[in-house]
């Protein structure tokens, strides 16, 4: 077993460029903060990482795991043709109120609706990158440009403060067939911070996971059963 360790300033570094133009839109301060690059390192982990390196699957820390990650990675050959990452759906209707002024002007659209039908956007706590295919794909690279950034944080009217994940929630919008949606017990987020913020009528319509958990997530420091 090999254990490689990065040097966090020096991603930061080679990070910062692709990501800067993003931040503005994605980042929870004002301004493009050097240091909040690294919150973007799944978005540009293709760029960044040797090349023999093909596959990454990259968690948060309040993760416990009930079963062997190994198979996560079986993930990998799930993906459909075009699919770069894996990740499962928010489990709260978060983007069903980011998304509140395009949902406004497009009153029938699946953006920020509950599953299976609708799309509440992506959770980042638990993420398969595929590195061969995100550097592979013209599409994706295309939307790491400045500009395309612009273009549909404009079309979505879209202002957001987590980083990576509301990156591949915008993008997913936009472009589904980028993304394996992991099932649910693969990142069993417990956070109900939004059913006390206005939400509590549809929550349950986000929250719901059918199945044996696999990971439980204990986003927004909430605390993970105990076994």
């Amino acid at each position: 077993c090999q254990v490689i360790v990065h040097d966090v300033n020096e991603l930061t570094e080679k990070l910062f460029p692709i990501v800067e133009a993003m931040q503005k839109h994605f980042s929870a301060g004002s301004g493009t903060y050097y240091s909040d690059s690294i919150f973007f390192l799944s978005v540009a982990m293709h760029r960044i990482m040797p090349k023999e390196i093909t596959r990454i699957i990259q968690v948060d820390l309040d993760l416990k795991y009930k079963t062997n990650i190994r198979d996560l990675f079986d993930e990998f050959d799930n993906f459909p043709e075009g699919a770069v990452i894996g990740t499962a759906r928010e489990m709260q209707p978060v983007y069903r109120h980011t998304f509140w002024q395009y949902r406004r002007e497009n009153p029938q659209t699946k953006v920020g609706e509950p599953p299976p039908d609708g799309l509440p956007g992506f959770n980042s706590g638990v993420l398969l990158l595929n590195l061969e295919a995100m550097r592979q794909s013209k599409l994706y690279n295309q939307l790491l440009e400045p500009t395309m950034v612009q273009k549909l944080t404009e079309k979505y009217h879209f202002k957001g403060h987590l980083g990576d994940q509301d990156f591949f929630t915008m993008v997913g919008m936009e472009h589904p067939e980028l993304f394996h949606v992991l099932d649910c017990t693969w990142n069993r987020q417990l956070c109900t911070w939004w059913r006390d913020h206005g939400y509590s009528d549809v929550f349950d319509q986000y929250f719901q996971c059918e199945g044996e958990v696999r990971i439980y997530h204990g986003n927004c420091n909430t605390p993970i059963p105990e076994d």
